[in-house]
C-alpha cells in the first residue's frame, strides 16, 4: 500500500505539480483491489475535469505492479500484480505502539461475590484488547480491581456472623463448601441475605454500618487476630482462591490485582489534600466534587463518617496505576452504567493530574443476558453468573458434538463463548445464545476452529517442505483468497486504533468463508499446482491462527 500511495503521490506531483496524500479504499473484487478518488479531490484546484485527470494518472502509473483503470466520473480502480499480492500476504501489523507502556484494567471482580456474566464479558473483551495493543508493539500490563472493603463486604460479613451465631471464627468450617466455586456461590447468597436485611431491618442496617467502619479499621490496624479479623481474612481468601481457579480455567492472567483496601487510603489522602486546594469541597460533613460547572453532577468522595466512597477509591486506583507503571495509555473496561460516574471521577482528577486523564480510555458495554432475557441484579440474588454461561455452553457442546478429548471439548466451549462475546461491537447489550455459539456453521468460534483444523489437515497430507515454487502466477480462485489474506494487517491496524476487536472477528469469518469456497473448487493435494496452493493454505492458516490468538481462542489441530 505504501508503494501504491507513493506511486499515486509522485504521479500527481509530476503531472500537475500538486502535493497530495492519496487515500486508498478496499474495493469489491470485481473492480480491482483498491480505489482512489484523488482526481476528484484535486479537480477544483487544478481546474481540470476529474476523468481527464484520472486518465492521465492511470496512464502514468500503469505497470506490471499496478494495473490502473478509470471508472465513473474519475475513480482510479487499481488491481495489484501477483508478486505484490504475495508480498501483502506476509505483511505484519504496524508497530504503532512500539515503546509504549499500556495498562489494561478489566474484569474487576469483587471479593465476597461470585463473578457474574458481565465479569466474564469484560474479561474476554479485555483479553482481546490487551492482545491487540501488544501486537501493535506495546508493553502491556493487565490488572484488575475489586472491593475488599466497603458496604457490600460489611453486608456479607454481617450475614456470616448471623450464620455463625456471633463473631466465632472457629465455626467457619460449618459454612464452608467443598470447592472454590461453591464457596463463592455461598458468599453471594450471604451477600443477598445481608443486603435484604440492610434494606428491610433498621437494627441490621445500623449493625452493618458499624461493621463497615470496623472492617476499615482492621486494615488500618493490620489486625489478623481479633475474631472479626479472622472471619474477614478467611472469607476474603475464599474469594481470592476462587478468582485464581476461575482465571486459570478460562486461560486469563493478570499482572496485578488492586484491592480497594490498598487504593482507599491513597484516594482518601488525595481528596483531603485537594480539598485544601479547592478541587473538592465540604458539604454536610462529607467531601464532594461539584460537577455541575462541567455539565456533570455532584458526587461524594468521602462520606460523613469520614470513609472513602467508590469515587475516592477510584482516585487511589488511577494514581496507583500511574505510580506502578507510568503508562502512556490506561484502558479501563466497565459496564455502561458507570459512564457518568467515571466522567465525574476523571474530571476531578483532571484538575490536579491532567496527564493521567489525557492518557485514559474508558470503554463501556451493556448487560449480558441469556437468550430469552435474564437481567442481572446481585442485590436481589437473581444474578446471571459467569458459571451459568460456561455451563450452558458446555451442555450444548456435549449435546451436539463428540470431540476426541476433554481438552478439545474445553477449547471449543471457551472458544464459542469468547467469540460470541467479542464478535459484536462493544457498547450495547449482549444476548448470549448457547446453541448459536457452539454451532459449526455460521459466524461462531467453533466454525473458525473447524476451519483451522480442516486447513491443518490439508497441510499434513502434503510434503511441501524443500520444494520450490516455479511460478507465482495466481488463478482466479486463488486470487480471492490471497487478496483476503493480505487484508489482515490492515484490519489489525484499524482494530488497534479503535480498540475494537470485533473487526478481527468479522475479518476472520469472511476469510474462512472465502477459503471454503476456494477449497470446494480448487483441489490442493495431488494437483499440478499443489506447491502454490499449499503455500496459499499455509499463509491462510498462519493468518487464521494469528487472528484467533488475538482473541485468545485456542486452535486445536484436530477436532
Amino acid at each position: 500500500m505504501k508503494q501504491l500511495k507513493n506511486a499515486i503521490e509522485s504521479a500527481v506531483k509530476d503531472l500537475f505539480g500538486v502535493d497530495t496524500d492519496p487515500e486508498l479504499v478496499r474495493s469489491d473484487e470485481q473492480f480491482g483491489d483498491f480505489s482512489c478518488n484523488i482526481a476528484m479531490q484535486i479537480a477544483v484546484q487544478i481546474k481540470k475535469p476529474p476523468h481527464e485527470i484520472a486518465s492521465k494518472l492511470a496512464q502514468k502509473i500503469n505497470n506490471k505492479t499496478f494495473q490502473v483503470d478509470v471508472a465513473g466520473p474519475g475513480f482510479l480502480n487499481i488491481t495489484l500484480g501477483d508478486d505484490l499480492l504475495w508480498q501483502m500476504a506476509y505483511n505484519k501489523p504496524s508497530q504503532t505502539l512500539a515503546g509504549q507502556t499500556i495498562v489494561a484494567e478489566y474484569s474487576d471482580p469483587n471479593p465476597f461475590k461470585p463473578l457474574h456474566a458481565g465479569h466474564l464479558y469484560t474479561t474476554f473483551v479485555g483479553d482481546a484488547i490487551a492482545n491487540l495493543v501488544e501486537v501493535a508493539g506495546a508493553k502491556v500490563f493487565c490488572v484488575n480491581f475489586g472491593g475488599d472493603v466497603g458496604p457490600h463486604v460489611a453486608r456479607t460479613i454481617w450475614a456470616i456472623i448471623q450464620e455463625l451465631g456471633g463473631e466465632k471464627p472457629d465455626k467457619l468450617a460449618n459454612i464452608t463448601q467443598p470447592n472454590a466455586d461453591a464457596r463463592a456461590k455461598k458468599l453471594g447468597e450471604l451477600y443477598t441475605s445481608g443486603n435484604n436485611a440492610y434494606e428491610d431491618n433498621k437494627t441490621a442496617k445500623q449493625e452493618i454500618t458499624e461493621l463497615n467502619k470496623r472492617i476499615y479499621q482492621i486494615h488500618a490496624d493490620n489486625d489478623h487476630d481479633s475474631p472479626l479479623a479472622q472471619i474477614y481474612w478467611q472469607s476474603r481468601q475464599w474469594s481470592y482462591d476462587y478468582f485464581d481457579d476461575f482465571y486459570k480455567k478460562i486461560n486469563t492472567h493478570f499482572d496485578k490485582y488492586y484491592p480497594e483496601s490498598l487504593t482507599a487510603p491513597i484516594g482518601l489522602a488525595t481528596v483531603q489534600e485537594q480539598l485544601k486546594n479547592g478541587i473538592y469541597e465540604a458539604s454536610d460533613g462529607a467531601i464532594v466534587f461539584r460537577g455541575e460547572k462541567y455539565n456533570l453532577h455532584t458526587r461524594v468522595f468521602i462520606n460523613s463518617d469520614g470513609l472513602p466512597t467508590y469515587e475516592a477509591k477510584d482516585v487511589g486506583l488511577i494514581l496507583s496505576k500511574w505510580n506502578d507503571y507510568h503508562p502512556d495509555m490506561s484502558i479501563i473496561i466497565t459496564a455502561n452504567e458507570i459512564t457518568e460516574y467515571m466522567k465525574v471521577v476523571m474530571k476531578s482528577i483532571e484538575q490536579y493530574a491532567p496527564d493521567l486523564v489525557k492518557g485514559t480510555r474508558h470503554i463501556t458495554h451493556g448487560l449480558v443476558k441469556l437468550q430469552g432475557g435474564v437481567k442481572m441484579s446481585s442485590r436481589k440474588g437473581n444474578v446471571l453468573l459467569a458459571n451459568d454461561i460456561i455451563e450452558a455452553a458446555d451442555k450444548e457442546v456435549s449435546d451436539k458434538h463428540n470431540f476426541q478429548s476433554e481438552s478439545v471439548k474445553n477449547d471449543v466451549t471457551f472458544g464459542s463463548i469468547r467469540y460470541s462475546f467479542v464478535k459484536s461491537r462493544i457498547g450495547g447489550d449482549i444476548i448470549y445464545d448457547p446453541k448459536e455459539s457452539v454451532s459449526l456453521e455460521g459466524n461462531s468460534g467453533p466454525y473458525l476452529q473447524y476451519a483451522h483444523a480442516r486447513a491443518r489437515s490439508i497441510l499434513s497430507k502434503s510434503d511441501f517442505q524443500g520444494r520450490t515454487l516455479e511460478t507465482m502466477t495466481v488463478g482466479d480462485g486463488e486470487r480471492s483468497l490471497l487478496r483476503k489474506i493480505g487484508e489482515f494487517s490492515e484490519v489489525v491496524d484499524k482494530a488497534v486504533v479503535e480498540l475494537k476487536p470485533h473487526h478481527i472477528c468479522t475479518y476472520l469469518y469472511e476469510l474462512a468463508q472465502i477459503f471454503n469456497r476456494f477449497y470446494e473448487k480448487n483441489r490442493v493435494i495431488g494437483d499440478k499446482r499443489e506447491v502454490m496452493r499449499v503455500l496459499l493454505v499455509k499463509s491462510y492458516v498462519d493468518v487464521l491462527e494469528n487472528g484467533l490468538k488475538i482473541l485468545n481462542i485456542p486452535t486445536p489441530e484436530k477436532l
